[in-house]
């Protein structure tokens, strides 16, 4: 019998291959997946061992999250090489809400299982933007996600975020962080940059393929050395853990909190079509309107998980999606495997707190890299964009971009706008998505997914005549 083909999305590599691999990806977004719950623990005065039981409920349903997305259930899943965290777009909302003492962590939970349901239902809607999406859209938005998070891979090279976040006297403020950019932080940023990009001249195969993670090993060892890892908390930290549903009571539901947290729904489910679709140019798998329909279902069900098992909203993190780029490897066991590693960890947290003593200065070298690809797959996409004979493509750019920088290089910009609007201000990921489809429309109107697709291919064909 003829054997059919496997696409490489579904192709199963052997297990020495997957666990280092996997590790890899848990490694990369480690840092992001640890943050949500300690700033909302800290912020509802929570004690250090319930900080710590959320660190683990996080990483738990992070997991398990993952598992949906990647492994897949049936009608929930895009089956991609996708790794899931809490996204950044709810903590204002979040901080908001554990200010009010009406609502605290309990309504907390009760507006994320509300979403997250909200986010199951509305998904074959959102699924159909998908022609509005032509190459011009996804390149620029894509672009624009590799810029914003190079802010988040040169602040971890940094040592963190140049202010840190206190209350002063009741009121929220912001001190200066001393350990940022410091010497020694960015020698061993540069250390692991270096590390990886030295593998991935002279490395052959396998070792190529885990560049990343041998970078972040090497750039350890080195901080472990020169004395700015620390292992105290993997010391006090215990082996076993179970993370139980409703461990802080049963959620309380206001409309407020709901309706808030479902609008931020709606803006990371934008945000998870843009990285579904670089995914799907990376992997080189055609994404279909059923394909982001399961998607961003897994980011609703995921949600819900994230709400009864004691943490936050979950989407698609675009951390890994540089990663995917970086390595080639896209075979989507391999998160399988890394979701497997996420929720182990979440049962163990004497190995969670070692991932986490990994120094932010260690993930920055290789934060460079990773990010940094996710923006070159936009520029490459918009290299089949018809600029020559279509003007009109270059104003799309160019203003989208433009709209996309406004919260990176000015926080404040928006400040004197409704609050309630904030969450969709705030991500620039979410600005130039809607400019840029908002601009083709008008300029080049709205055709089939099939039509979009056909003008890629077709501009694509006349360059290499040109």
């Amino acid at each position: 019998m003829k054997q059919v083909a496997v696409h490489p999305v579904d192709e199963k590599l052997p297990l020495p291959r997957l666990v280092p691999l996997a590790l890899q990806h848990v490694l990369v977004m480690y840092a992001g997946a640890v943050a949500v719950p300690l700033i909302i623990g800290r912020a509802l005065n929570l004690r250090p061992e319930e900080v710590a039981f959320l660190i683990s409920a996080d990483l738990f349903a992070c997991g398990i999250a993952t598992l949906v997305q990647c492994f897949g259930l049936p009608g929930v899943g895009i089956r991609l090489p996708v790794m899931m965290g809490v996204t950044f777009a709810s903590v204002g909302p979040m901080l908001s809400m554990a200010a009010a003492p009406e609502v605290g962590i309990l309504g907390i939970y009760g507006s994320v299982i509300a979403a997250g349901i909200f986010g199951v239902l509305v998904a074959p809607f959102i699924s159909r933007l998908l022609p509005l999406f032509p190459p011009v859209v996804t390149g620029t938005i894509i672009l624009v996600i590799g810029i914003s998070l190079m802010r988040v891979g040169i602040n971890w090279a940094g040592g963190g975020l140049p202010m840190l976040p206190r209350t002063v006297d009741g009121q929220p403020g912001y001190v200066l962080n001393a350990n940022y950019a410091q010497l020694t932080g960015l020698g061993i940023a540069l250390f692991v940059l270096v590390i990886i990009m030295s593998l991935i001249k002279w490395g052959r195969g396998f070792l190529s393929n885990v560049a990343v993670l041998l970078g972040i090993v090497a750039g350890s060892v080195l901080a472990a050395a020169l004395g700015v890892m620390h292992f105290e908390k993997v010391a006090a930290a215990p082996w076993f853990d179970v993370v139980l549903p409703f461990h802080f009571g049963m959620p309380q539901f206001h409309l407020v909190p709901i309706v808030t947290m479902c609008i931020v729904m709606v803006v990371v489910m934008i945000e998870s079509l843009g990285m579904f679709l670089a995914l799907g140019d990376i992997t080189e798998k055609r994404i279909e309107q059923d394909d982001l329909t399961r998607g961003l279902r897994a980011d609703g069900v995921g949600t819900i998980i994230g709400g009864i098992f004691n943490t936050f909203p979950y989407t698609s993190f675009s951390q890994n999606v540089g990663l995917v780029g970086v390595t080639g490897v896209r075979s989507r066991w391999v998160t399988v495997v890394g979701g497997i590693i996420m929720l182990l960890l979440g049962l163990l947290p004497k190995m969670a707190a070692l991932v986490e003593a990994v120094p932010q200065v260690v993930l920055g070298g290789a934060g460079l890299v990773m990010f940094g690809m996710v923006a070159a797959t936009g520029a490459r996409i918009l290299t089949n964009v018809n600029f020559k004979t279509n003007h009109y493509n270059l104003f799309v750019v160019a203003v989208s971009v433009g709209f996309g920088m406004i919260p990176l290089v000015a926080p404040n910009f928006f400040r004197n706008l409704p609050h309630g609007l904030h969450p969709l201000l705030e991500s620039g990921i979410l600005l130039a998505a809607i400019v840029s489809v908002l601009l083709n429309a008008f300029f080049n109107g709205i055709g089939s997914a099939e039509e979009a697709r056909h003008e890629a291919s077709a501009s694509a064909a006349a360059a290499e005549h040109v």
